[in-house]
């Protein structure tokens, strides 16, 4: 659709501002394959209209997942209207202050914002699990092997084989580490909360102080320790282990209120999370700069892969990994 078209859209939707002289102007959002829009139907007055593709079913979810995390006290977006056939989702306008647009400020300044973020992420970890029943059939596929497995695949084949250019012998020396197939059996056997999926600062969006989370379609049961991975270690951002420490004893303070303590050998576990963690996130800048020509995404590789070599270099078993990160970095 083009512009005009989603402007008639919106005056549809929203008859109180048919005769108003409404805005409209392109959000660029990372490297999905939704469009995002700011409409400015006033001085007073925006909203965000997001087109996407009905092929892809997590886009589909957007809408039910959105109104579910409401229902949970979750602060996200307000949904204005769906329109299915056509793909258009009008939502609230956050505005544009997300998590990683203070990266530059002091910790003072930025420690309140993330430990908002991570009460809101301990709500959804918190979810009952008859809660969780009601819409876990329609997410996407659960944190299982098979899906740790994917993930150290497309680090292999899109990092360090197209960015990298390993040799595919070599590649697939390093991919069949015991080490690696036994990392997804044991975080597979652990039991599963909701978790976001993509809970990095890219996808928080402050407002009034508070944390709202974005960018949720891909929620499903995985690890309570994936989602911390996701935030901790974000290559869009430096924390360092200090500042780490102080909001993982925030994050396990608000578990043990509610009731929700973090399980034994959490530590290793937010460990192994972070590799898989780093892992995807390397094999989508790869895929996403490399053949989807979004290059912006190749800047955030060398800081990634230290922080993987850092990470394998505490995981068992892992030296020859280890070896060839230290060899590149």
């Amino acid at each position: 659709m083009n512009p005009e078209t989603l402007l008639q859209q919106t005056r549809i939707r929203f008859p109180r501002f048919h005769d108003a002289a409404v805005e409209i102007s392109p959000i660029e959002k990372g490297g999905s394959d939704r469009k995002f829009y700011r409409i400015r139907l006033s001085s007073e007055h925006t909203l965000i209209l997001v087109k996407y593709t009905i092929e892809r079913e997590e886009n589909r979810r957007y809408v039910e997942i959105a109104e579910f995390l409401a229902a949970q006290k979750i602060r996200v977006p307000k949904i204005y209207f769906h329109d299915p056939s056509e793909g258009l989702i009008w939502i609230e306008d956050l505005g544009e202050a997300d998590l990683c647009s203070y990266r530059d400020e002091s910790w003072l300044v930025r420690r309140a914002f993330y430990e908002s973020a991570l009460e809101e992420i301990a709500k959804l970890h918190g979810v009952s699990e008859a809660q969780a029943s009601r819409i876990g059939h329609k997410l996407p596929a659960e944190f299982n092997a098979a899906l740790y497995v994917w993930e150290q695949h497309y680090f292999f084949e899109n990092c360090l084989g197209r960015y990298f250019g390993l040799d595919g012998e070599k590649s697939r020396t390093l991919m069949q580490l015991l080490a690696l197939s036994n990392i997804a059996e044991h975080l597979a056997s652990l039991p599963r909360v909701l978790v976001h999926r993509d809970f990095q600062s890219q996808n928080i969006v402050m407002r009034n102080g508070q944390a709202h989370l974005i960018d949720f379609q891909g929620m499903r049961l995985g690890l309570a320790e994936y989602d911390l991975a996701s935030l901790l270690y974000d290559p869009y951002v430096r924390l360092s282990a200090a500042e780490c420490e102080e909001l993982l004893l925030h994050y396990r303070t608000i578990a043990a209120v509610n009731n929700k303590p973090v399980r034994a050998q959490f530590n290793e576990t937010l460990r192994r999370c972070a590799m898989q963690r780093l892992m995807q996130a390397l094999g989508a800048y790869s895929f996403l700069g490399l053949v989807k020509g979004h290059k912006h995404f190749l800047q955030h590789i060398p800081k990634a892969v230290r922080s993987l070599r850092n990470v394998v270099a505490k995981i068992d078993n892992l030296k020859p990994l280890e070896s060839f990160l230290d060899g590149i970095c």
